[in-house]
C-alpha cells in the first residue's frame, strides 16, 4: 500500500503544496512543543499522506483528532474548499523494542527517497530528516 501511496502522480496531492505542507508541519510540532501531547521521534509529509512517529502523552484520538481536525480546516481555507481532507482512518502500530524503533525511524525519514522524491532524506524539506542537518530544512525545523 505504501508503495502506492508513495508514487500516486494522480488524485488528491494537497501536502505538496508548501503552505499547506507547513500548515501539517507547524500543527504537528505544536503537538509536541505546545500541547505536550507527544514526544515527535520523526515525521514525513509526503504529497498525498504523512508518516509519524510519536510516544504519546495520551490516548490517539486526543491528539490525532485534534491534528487531523485542525489542519484540514486549515488546508480547506487555503484550498477555498469545504470538504473533508483526511481519510477517516489511519494506521497504528505499537512499537515493541529500539531496534523496530530505529527501524521506523529511518523507513519514515527514507520514504521520500523511497518514492524517488529526492536523491537523500536530508533533501526533503517537510521532514524530520531535514531537520538534522547544518541548514537543513526552514519548514523542518520551524517551531523546533
Amino acid at each position: 500500500m505504501d508503495r502506492l501511496l508513495d508514487r500516486a502522480t494522480e488524485g488528491p496531492v494537497c501536502l505538496w503544496q508548501q503552505e499547506i505542507a507547513q500548515i501539517v508541519i507547524d500543527a504537528i510540532r505544536d503537538g509536541e512543543a505546545r500541547f505536550h501531547r507527544y514526544q515527535l521521534n520523526a515525521f514525513a509529509v509526503m504529497p498525498n499522506h504523512v508518516h509519524l512517529l510519536v510516544t504519546p502523552n495520551v490516548t490517539a484520538d486526543q491528539w490525532l483528532g485534534p491534528l487531523k481536525g485542525f489542519t484540514a480546516h486549515q488546508a480547506n481555507r487555503v484550498l477555498g474548499k469545504h470538504a473533508p481532507f483526511w481519510q477517516d482512518e489511519s494506521y497504528d502500530h505499537l512499537v515493541h523494542n529500539e531496534e523496530e524503533f530505529q527501524r521506523i525511524q529511518r523507513y519514515i525519514e527514507n520514504n521520500p527517497v523511497k518514492a524517488g522524491l529526492v536523491g537523500s532524506a536530508e533533501r526533503f524539506p517537510w521532514s524530520s530528516a531535514a531537520s538534522l542537518t547544518p541548514g537543513g530544512s526552514p519548514a523542518a525545523r520551524s517551531n523546533a
